[in-house]
């Protein structure tokens, strides 16, 4: 490269190392840019799981209401639905049973909670003036490190 001033011209060395720090620069603009780019991603498996749950602890307490109201005389079997009641419940036989009822229909609405969510837990409420509540309970946030927060409920309240 010439290089000229005050009538006077010489060659002028060219600037070594500067395309070498931008392209460094911009690898790690790339880098950090892909790296955001795995953690979105994760968010978002993370978050769709999450939604996944939560239609399914929709989709359980409607279908128990629904069996609920087509059973109206033994709603008050369905009283019996605690979160300690699904101690021993593996989740592993969900049969429908030709025996409709209201202890076979809880029985397999247990397994079926117990099966399609983590720590799968439920209670009924039944109020008086009958109001029914279907109150589902399961572990969703395990990056919680508060034991508290690490469960997510569902409520559904209906008038039967």
């Amino acid at each position: 490269m010439k290089k000229c001033s005050n009538h006077r011209c010489h060659w002028a060395a060219p600037p070594l190392g500067v395309s070498l720090i931008e392209v460094l620069i911009a690898l790690l603009v790339l880098g950090i840019g892909l790296l955001a780019f795995a953690l979105l991603q994760t968010m978002n498996l993370r978050f769709t799981k999450s939604a996944q749950q939560r239609t399914i602890a929709s989709n359980l307490a409607y279908e128990l209401l629904d069996i609920m109201r087509s059973q109206r005389s033994t709603v008050g079997y369905y009283g019996a639905i605690t979160y300690g009641s699904f101690d021993g419940v593996d989740g592993t036989d969900c049969n429908h049973s030709e025996n409709a009822t209201p202890v076979a229909n809880m029985a397999r609405w247990r397994c079926e909670v117990v099966s399609a969510l983590p720590d799968g837990r439920a209670q009924v409420n039944l109020a008086t003036n009958g109001e029914v509540t279907v109150t589902i309970r399961w572990g969703d946030q395990h990056w919680e490190t508060d034991v508290n927060k690490q469960s997510t409920t569902f409520n559904l309240t209906s008038v039967l």
